[in-house]
């Protein structure tokens, strides 16, 4: 398993960080806050322009035929500057799960559109949705950019269907979050009736260990970014007449995060990379991953705040974007906790 990026990589890691850091500015990022969490020029420069959206997808799907190492250098660097754009539920969820589970027919109707940024799809995910043939009824109150849908990919134990977000039997109603850079909607289901993806225990298996591992990256670019920016801040605040980074205490909780990070960094990429290589341990590492992470960006928020002092808690500083972040991906695609069970259980079986 090859950790070194090559060289195609790196330009890719290098074309996102240029650009995220250039649109995905915290002016911008606040008045999408008020649009439904999507700022349109930075979601139609990056799906045209950029034209990364089709990472992680086959060329044969419309994709640009790379996996998910080039899709975590992408979603790291958004994660850095707390992009406001429907990534994670349009292009890591839902088109992942019709790249992987959906007919000849079903792709050509709507990746190209997803790709483009036209249209924005919404992943909603349901254990106990009722499906009658192809007729659905159910609730998921944790829809990512729901409102903004124009497409759903809904899925549950017994299948998995794609269902226009305004077609009868369909409620979808925008939720207060507390991150309001990836708002949340309760999306209803009663009598709707859905086109069935043509393989769905693949679209499904696809999308949750592309969501896991994405949230990973993302949450590691977080985290990147609150370490460099307290550490920059460091540098410039004066207490007692010195840098308040020359003090030891600060530097240990500087430490502290840097190691975390770097921690991070190597279960983000193995996780990648053992999805990309069909090893046998890439579900585990996809969770090992998403876990680590988000308990590593939320940590190192919450550090970000405290080594700021009191302009850490104000509104017009960025500290609390990162922070709401860090704490929406601890229970987005679930909950640490659950990742670890489901790490214990695959690596001990019944005696976990």
């Amino acid at each position: 398993m090859e950790f070194a990026l090559s060289d195609e990589q790196q330009m890719i890691a290098e074309t996102a960080r240029a650009f995220f850091a250039e649109n995905a500015t915290s002016e911008r990022t606040r008045k999408a806050m008020a649009l439904d969490g999507v700022d349109p020029d930075l979601w139609q420069g990056f799906c045209r322009d950029l034209g990364l959206s089709g990472i992680g997808i086959s060329e044969a799907a419309g994709g640009a035929g790379l996996g998910l190492v080039e899709l975590a250098l992408v979603a790291e660097n958004a994660g850095a500057n707390v992009a406001a754009l429907p990534l994670l539920g349009s292009l890591v969820l839902a088109a992942q799960a019709i790249a992987a589970g959906g007919s000849a027919d079903q792709q050509a109707a709507h990746l190209p559109g997803l790709l483009s940024g036209e249209v924005i799809a919404a992943y909603v995910h349901d254990h106990e949705l009722g499906a009658d043939g192809d007729v659905l009824t159910g609730e998921s109150r944790f829809v990512f950019h729901g409102a903004s849908a124009a497409l759903l990919v809904v899925s549950s134990n017994t299948g998995a269907w794609i269902v226009r977000a305004d077609a009868p039997g369909v409620t979808i109603t925008a939720q207060t979050t507390m991150d309001q850079t990836r708002p949340l909607a309760c999306v209803t289901l009663d009598g709707a009736v859905g086109d069935p993806l043509a393989d769905p225990a693949a679209a499904i298996a696809r999308a949750h260990v592309a969501g896991y591992v994405a949230l990973a990256a993302e949450a590691l670019g977080g985290a990147q970014a609150t370490l460099d920016r307290t550490v920059a801040y460091a540098k410039e605040r004066v207490q007692f007449g010195r840098q308040i980074g020359s003090f030891q205490a600060y530097k240990h909780r500087l430490a502290d995060m840097m190691i975390e990070i770097e921690q991070a960094r190597s279960a983000v990429w193995w996780a990648a990379c053992a999805v990309d290589e069909g090893s046998d341990d890439a579900d585990l590492a996809a969770h090992a991953a998403k876990s680590f992470c988000a308990d590593t960006f939320h940590m190192c928020a919450g550090n970000m705040i405290q080594l700021h002092g009191g302009i850490g808690f104000t509104w017009e500083h960025d500290a609390h974007l990162y922070f709401k972040r860090a704490r929406a991906i601890l229970s987005a695609l679930g909950h640490g906790n659950w990742h670890r069970e489901q790490i214990a259980t695959r690596i001990f079986g019944d005696a976990a």
